[in-house]
């Protein structure tokens, strides 16, 4: 395994001998040294920095994203458990419903559906137009919290629901 070394005679202060063949993979030029051919690499300070990779551009495919590693089942799910636990809660505190008396009534499974017809067609549009929600995060709102809200809210509706199972009465009593 060859190691790097120093060659301050040739290069100066900064200067490295890397190993044969990793010229093109480093930029770097070839010196000839006592007789052998050596790499000097020198670094570099300030200037203009590399480009990042390119990562490879998100697959527009409804399969891709919908498969079970993809980036929409989670995302979906978690924004449809935030809106229903919230909401949930306000027709609890409201009309004094618990949360399985409100999965029983007609009204409550109509805007349920249309909720997840809503918030699944705003979920999926962007991510097949190749956007990423890493890509759209800020410094407050960004995907990685956005998924921890998502799961939270996703235990929140089994809390809600085993408590209102076993107590008998809604969460919230008006």
């Amino acid at each position: 395994m060859a190691t790097m070394m120093a060659m301050s005679s040739f290069a100066g202060a900064g200067a490295a001998v890397l190993p044969r063949g990793s010229a093109s993979r480093f930029g770097a030029q070839s010196l000839p040294a006592l007789g052998r051919r050596a790499l000097v690499v020198r670094a570099q300070t300030g200037g203009p920095s590399a480009p990042p990779p390119n990562k490879p551009k998100a697959s527009t495919s409804i399969w891709d994203a919908l498969a079970f590693s993809g980036p929409a089942p989670e995302r979906i799910n978690g924004r449809l458990a935030m809106v229903g636990f919230v909401t949930a809660l306000a027709v609890e505190a409201g009309r004094g419903d618990g949360l399985l008396s409100q999965l029983g009534s007609g009204t409550g499974q109509a805007w349920f559906a249309y909720s997840v017809a809503v918030l699944s067609v705003a979920s999926l549009v962007p991510l097949l137009q190749g956007e990423s929600a890493e890509g759209r995060a800020g410094i407050i709102m960004n995907a990685n919290a956005e998924l921890w809200n998502g799961r939270f809210a996703m235990l929140g509706l089994v809390a809600l629901a085993a408590t209102e199972i076993i107590t008998g009465a809604p969460f919230i009593n008006v």
